[in-house]
């Protein structure tokens, strides 16, 4: 049997909390933030997954 790999991409992106949680972080945090708004800014903190979306980030990331 060959080794179950994971995404490359989705192991970038997604992380297990120590709850067991699947974590990300939203987009517009990496630079430029001068100009961008507070509430832009504040929106794009880390988030929880949806339970609707757990299904599919487990069948790209099996190890996590």
């Amino acid at each position: 049997m060959p080794k179950i790999k994971s995404h490359s991409g989705a192991k970038k992106r997604f992380r297990k909390t120590g709850s067991g949680k699947i974590a990300f972080k939203r987009r517009c945090r990496s630079h430029l933030l001068l100009q961008k708004s507070k509430r832009q800014k504040h929106l794009s903190r880390t988030v929880m997954a949806h339970p609707t979306n757990l299904k599919a980030i487990q069948g790209l990331l099996p190890n996590l």
